[in-house]
């Protein structure tokens, strides 16, 4: 299976996800196989998407989420209140939060672990840097990030994680990482995965990746078997775009099931 998760960010307001959402659902129609698709739309808008959505088979997924249930926590989103409005998804440890608002790793964690426990399915994001890359430091800063959001995780039988594999230069940038680089990145993501969880099933870690994802690079990371889907962020918002990339991840599922 292939998965498409949408992150609206903070680009679009409660109508204009209201529609965004219902054209994204069109692009499902007409597939003999779809994908598997999350749509994360920012906060004010998640009750009125979960009614757009809620004769589908996509999922909603939230763009954050605090480590406790509740509480003064002022500002923050509990997962009670997500579940409340059908949310099923949870990105956790964007770079964006971890760049712009100095989410750290302890924090990341501890939000990995509340939602697992809450039958949630957290989508981790990790990623280098442009100098960490140069410095031929990039899978010893992802290794890092997940051994630190990990830490302390249980996969239960009926629970999945989501691992986004994000380089921090490609995110909004028009600088994709190379098809060869995503693939390399990946199964280093999943062999550390398979240590830090020697007995989980087949199946139950998908590792995404996004990275300035758009409707002509899409194709080139979903035909590749170690890409289980990607995290779109900019070019979700733009419905030829979306479009694009949604049809990419059904042609991909046709051809392996042909």
């Amino acid at each position: 299976m292939k998965t498409v998760v949408a992150n609206w960010k903070m680009n679009v307001g409660v109508r204009e996800s209201v529609a965004l959402a219902r054209a994204s659902l069109l692009t499902l129609r007409g597939r003999k196989v779809i994908p598997d698709l999350v749509i994360c739309p920012p906060f004010v808008a998640l009750s009125e998407v979960r009614k757009v959505v809620a004769r589908s088979s996509a999922n909603i997924g939230a763009q954050n989420m605090f480590w406790e249930p509740s509480g003064s926590h002022t500002g923050e989103t509990s997962s009670r209140m997500l579940l409340e409005l059908g949310v099923s998804h949870c990105l956790i440890g964007h770079s964006e939060r971890r760049v712009q608002l100095g989410e750290t790793d302890e924090m990341i964690n501890k939000k990995v672990l509340h939602a697992l426990s809450e039958q949630m399915t957290p989508i981790l994001c990790v990623g280098e840097s442009k100098e960490q890359r140069v410095a031929g430091d990039a899978r010893a800063v992802v290794e890092a990030q997940l051994s630190s959001a990990l830490r302390g995780v249980r996969l239960h039988t009926q629970g999945s994680l989501f691992v986004a594999y994000e380089p921090v230069w490609a995110i909004g940038t028009n600088d994709s990482a190379s098809v060869g680089d995503v693939i390399e990145m990946h199964r280093f993501i999943r062999s550390v995965l398979e240590r830090i969880f020697p007995d989980a099933p087949a199946g139950q870690f998908s590792i995404l990746y996004g990275g300035s994802v758009d409707g002509e690079n899409a194709y080139g990371f979903l035909r590749e078997a170690e890409v289980d889907g990607v995290l779109v962020g900019s070019a979700s918002v733009k419905i030829n775009q979306f479009k694009e990339i949604v049809e990419a991840a059904a042609e991909v599922l046709e051809a392996q099931s042909a």
